[in-house]
């Protein structure tokens, strides 16, 4: 089975592709590899023609199954808009399999969910704790950029991906609605494409 990711943001390029080669580790089914990211603006993703057109890039990328993940941001209601996303993007992937998770507010989010593991990591300050309610703050880079040591700041680019390579799934999963998602997500497809995953997610979740 291969995933063809489509992203927005600069560094989601390298961390989500990092993330589900994590996903792979813990479902372990090695037959799972992920294909080099496609990147597009938030504009593009949000409408229906230009979606489309995105989704007809990836197909000709010959994947078994399509994931589209963007930042919620300050939208209202990212649970509608993620509906609205699912259904043209179904619909342009038929008969592939394809799959949207808007994060709530930021990628970010999800690693304010689980801080704890991050200490020390790409300017982590040692004492950084995780927030009560890490999807709810509107600039997920600006808390996280709070949590480092003096001097250090959050550069998306390169911090993104170490920090995915290192954070707790755990954690973010039972803090983060929109993890919780993406981690189903990644089962669905799976079992879209035919594999049968282990307890999905994991049991020691």
């Amino acid at each position: 089975m291969t995933i063809q990711p489509i992203v927005e943001g600069h560094g989601e390029v390298d961390a989500v592709p990092e993330l589900l080669r994590r996903l792979v580790a813990e479902a372990a089914h090695p037959d799972i590899s992920i294909l080099r990211t496609i990147r597009s603006n938030r504009g593009a993703l949000v409408r229906q023609v230009s979606l489309e057109r995105v989704i007809q890039v990836a197909r000709t990328k010959n994947p078994d199954a399509i994931l589209i993940l963007l930042d919620g941001d300050d939208d209202p209601c990212p649970g509608k808009l993620a509906q609205q996303l699912n259904t043209w993007a179904k619909a342009s992937a038929a008969p592939m399999a394809c799959e949207v998770v808007v994060a709530q507010r930021e990628y970010e989010a999800w690693f304010l969910g689980a801080m704890e593991s991050l200490r020390g990591t790409r300017g982590i300050a040692d004492n950084a704790v995780s927030e009560t309610a890490p999807e709810a703050p509107r600039d997920a880079k600006g808390r996280l950029r709070s949590k480092m040591l003096a001097g250090r700041f959050y550069v998306e680019r390169s911090d993104q991906v170490v920090l995915t390579s290192v954070f707790e799934m755990r954690s973010a999963y039972h803090s983060c609605r929109s993890f919780r998602k993406m981690v189903k997500v990644f089962g669905v497809l799976a079992l879209t494409c035919g594999l049968v995953l282990p307890a999905w997610p994991p049991a020691h979740w």
